[in-house]
């Protein structure tokens, strides 16, 4: 049973590691596989105040949606060998990818559902510093790691939350 907590952990540290530095370290190269991350949904969020659209569409449809699930199910996939050993581990870590893509897809469809569960991740797209703010389901590694910089709450965040709401409705007016 201590394949439980220990998958958790696991999971969390390799959520904030993957987002840290192949999304966003390697994502920033136009060229990488990984650039949809940051020039495309990156962008999105911050543009509509969280929400990304491609998240209406189906999986296979969205660039960005598309490649996170088939990196989940690769990950998924690579742990599978452990099962026989490790059951509870191993199945804690395919939890783990199914509740991320869920999570994270949910935050960018609503983001007040966003702001009430995951206003780390939150903070990660809306906060002045998005090279902070890593995890998506947990913020236990940013706590960990010092990672973790609140932006909810504050005055900016305030502000930021007016500016969008009036591009919004600016291009609902246009529209």
């Amino acid at each position: 049973m201590i394949g439980i907590p220990l998958g958790l952990a696991v999971g969390n540290a390799a959520e904030w590691a993957i987002h840290k530095h192949i999304l966003h370290g390697r994502g920033r190269d136009k060229s990488s596989f990984w650039a949809f991350h940051w020039h495309d949904h990156h962008r999105n969020s911050r543009r509509d105040g969280h929400r990304d659209e491609d998240y209406r569409r189906p999986w296979w449809a969205a660039r960005g949606q598309r490649r996170e699930a088939v990196a989940l199910t690769a990950a998924s996939a690579a742990v599978a060998p452990l099962f026989p050993v490790a059951p509870f581990f191993t199945a804690t870590l395919w939890y783990c990818c199914a509740r991320y893509y869920r999570v994270h897809k949910r935050a960018h469809l609503d983001p007040e559902f966003a702001r009430e569960h995951l206003p780390w991740h939150y903070d990660h797209h809306m906060g002045p510093d998005q090279n902070a703010n890593w995890c998506v389901t947990r913020p236990w590694f940013d706590h960990l790691m010092g990672t973790r910089k609140p932006y909810l709450g504050t005055a900016r965040a305030l502000k930021g939350r007016r500016r969008v709401a009036r591009r919004r409705s600016t291009t609902a007016d246009n529209g």
